[in-house]
Order: C-alpha cells, then structure tokens, then sequence
C-alpha cells in the first residue's frame, strides 16, 4: 500500500512540474526565475533523462526531470530537478544527485544547475552535498536543496499566494498528515 502511495505522489508531482514548470522555479528559486527568458520555449529532455539515468545503479529515481531553458543573457542552461517524495532518510541520495550531475556532464558536455526538492518530515536530513576526499582531490557536487515541511510554519503565506506550487506545497503537507 505504501509503494502506492509513494507512486500517486510522484505522479502527482510529475504533472505539477510539466504543468506549472514557470511558477516551480518562481515560487522555490525567484533569483534564478529572474534570469531565464520565459518568452523562449521549455524543453522537457525527459528521454535524454532516461538515457543518462537507465545506467546509473544508485537506487530507484522518484520524479526527476532534466529541463531546457534560455537565458536572458542569450546562453542555454539545463536545470536538473530531482524532486524525492518520501519519508526517511535515503543513505544513497546525494550520491545520486552527483551520478546524475556528472553523468548529464559526462553525455553532454553541459553542467546542470541541480535542485532537489525533499518532502520527508525529518527535520535533521538535508542533505545537499556529496563528496569524497582521497589525499588532496576532492570530487563532489554541492546542489540546492528545499524542505517542504519548512513551508508548515508559512501557512498562511501559502493560503495567500497566487503560485500553483503553494498549493502543491499545501497538498503534500496535508498528504502527510
């Protein structure tokens, strides 16, 4: 039943993201929504997702998309936005988000901005880097993280907005309830 419900999640969360991609980055990233030229197409790479993700063996993907967009000053940026829905600590996690980060480098030569948006209720676990150390190298990847269950003390500022992620923010907390 639980393995149900996790799926209902990340479907979920998957329309939400295809469906409102410009209100995500507006509502959990503004300085970064200021930056891209929204008048230019989105291009959602979910195949070239598939492709980098299908090898990597770092554990099940929740609901991850890997998306196009132009910037203002004219240059193209890839963003990776991996959002996992679950309640507990994941060991392999930020491993994860370092295989997939260098995998789309390694396929495309391009460097994503990665984000990851956690909807666990522990309030210790944020992880948001992966690193090993051997010697004097050091191979890591430090990515941007959001806790949802931050948003429980701004209720009533997510009642007030007009972005549709307030709402989807609104939703899953009350899901975990």
């Amino acid at each position: 039943m639980a393995r149900r419900s996790r799926t209902n999640y990340d479907g979920a969360w998957k329309e939400a993201l295809e469906a409102f991609f410009e209100p995500f980055i507006a509502f959990f990233r503004p300085q970064i929504h200021t930056a891209i030229d929204w008048e230019q197409p989105v291009t959602f790479l979910n195949e070239e997702f598939r492709r980098i993700a299908r090898g990597a063996r770092v554990g099940a993907r929740r609901v991850d998309k890997l998306v196009e967009v132009q910037l203002k000053d004219r240059s193209t940026q890839w963003l990776l936005v991996h959002v996992e829905v679950q309640n507990q600590y994941d060991k392999r996690f930020t491993e994860r988000m370092y295989v997939y980060n260098y995998r789309i480098y390694d396929r495309f030569r391009r460097q994503p901005y990665s984000i990851a948006i956690l909807g666990d209720k522990s309030a210790v676990w944020r992880p948001n880097l992966f690193g090993q150390d051997l010697w004097d190298c050091f191979a890591g990847l430090r990515f941007s993280m959001v806790k949802l269950d931050d948003y429980r003390a701004q209720w009533e500022t997510l009642e007030q907005s007009t972005n549709p992620f307030a709402k989807v923010v609104m939703a899953h907390l009350k899901a975990q309830e």
